[in-house]
């Protein structure tokens, strides 16, 4: 079953882990289009999602050494209450963007 979620009502939400920290903001997704549906590959969360999101400017500003975040694949993120998305693994096992 496919779910139908607005981005904009995603980006900038806080992103919990299931320990119940907050582990940074949704900034960014990574999707593929497949026909006239696009679906989310990964999630890009912290600064780093940011920077992406805001371009290659903004990468140059900021330098690639000071921005960190985490790159949450779709099955990694419960956005069964879209309002409090929560990790669904241990934050160890996400792959970091540094």
């Amino acid at each position: 079953m496919t779910r139908r979620l607005n981005l904009d009502a995603l980006i900038g939400r806080a992103v919990w882990s299931i320990e119940g920290q907050r582990l940074g903001r949704l900034e960014e997704c990574r999707a593929e289009r497949n026909g006239d549906s696009w679906f989310v590959r990964e999630w890009l969360i912290g600064p780093a999602g940011l920077l992406e999101r805001l371009g290659s400017g903004a990468w140059l500003l900021v330098g690639t050494s000071r921005a960190r975040g985490y790159i949450v694949r779709w099955d990694q993120l419960d956005l069964t209450d879209p309002e409090r998305p929560r990790l669904t693994c241990p934050v160890a096992r996400l792959q970091t963007n540094r």
